[in-house]
């Protein structure tokens, strides 16, 4: 798994990520499409920009990309009715991996924002109801395509996606998710995860709720592939334990 890292947070970023909160984003002009040309270029693009620390197989991924286009996602979690600048990074790189013949996902975490990622927190996220989570999807939505070509191809472009993980999440019954998902999944594996130690060693500790998030984000690339072929998960360095 290609890994570009997060942006560290800073007091600089603090204010961007409130001035970037504060307004819709309407257009991206950052980026040029580099090449319209899918292939293992896009890899050495990534590294010489510093945007890959982590991989599960470097030489696998760019085998795997030298022959053809990919289908790849990256999630966001509609915790506000706004992206920051912590989800630019990412944004960018599947930018990135589109203007290189790659087909993007955008995957809005409907049923994920509604437990809380743990990571690198030092207490638990305020749940938020289902009406407040369907509001922020729709205002990231809106962000998301300011940043991805939904339409309006060029030649050689992949059309990027946009989902929600309540689609195949919902429906499942507490019984059918530890049957089919949490008997892979061995809890010293989750234990090991660095985020998960310091929130158990914390004084807050760590709810079920909370350290169950691994699965269902784990979930969601299972059913990516099955439903989409996605073989590519990108997010920043918080994310490397999920």
């Amino acid at each position: 798994m290609a890994d570009p890292r997060g942006v560290r947070r800073g007091s600089v970023l603090g204010y961007l990520r409130r001035e970037w909160s504060a307004a819709p984003v309407t257009a991206c002009p950052i980026l040029v499409p580099v090449s319209s040309v899918a292939g293992g270029a896009i890899l050495d693009d990534l590294v010489a920009r510093g945007l890959v620390q982590d991989s599960t197989d470097l030489g696998a991924l760019r085998e795997r990309l030298d022959a053809g286009p990919v289908t790849l996602y990256c999630g966001f979690d509609p915790t506000a009715d706004s992206l920051h600048i912590g989800h630019l990074v990412p944004l960018l790189t599947l930018r990135r991996f589109q203007d290189f013949g790659h087909r993007p996902v955008a995957l809005a975490g409907g049923a994920t924002g509604m437990v809380g990622d743990p990571s690198f927190r030092s207490d638990e996220r305020n749940l938020l109801d289902e009406e407040e989570l369907g509001a922020n999807v729709a205002a990231m939505a809106t962000q998301l395509r300011a940043f991805l070509r939904f339409d309006d191809l060029g030649p050689g472009d992949q059309a990027a996606l946009l989902l929600d993980n309540r689609e195949w999440t919902v429906g499942v019954t507490v019984l059918e998710f530890l049957r089919e998902v949490g008997k892979h999944v061995t809890v010293g594996t989750m234990l090991a995860k660095e985020s998960v130690k310091a929130r158990l060693s914390g004084e807050q500790g760590l709810s079920f709720t909370e350290f169950s998030y691994m699965l269902l984000q784990a979930n969601d690339f299972y059913e990516l592939h099955q439903r989409h072929g996605c073989e590519l998960q990108i997010g920043g360095s918080d994310q490397w334990g999920n």
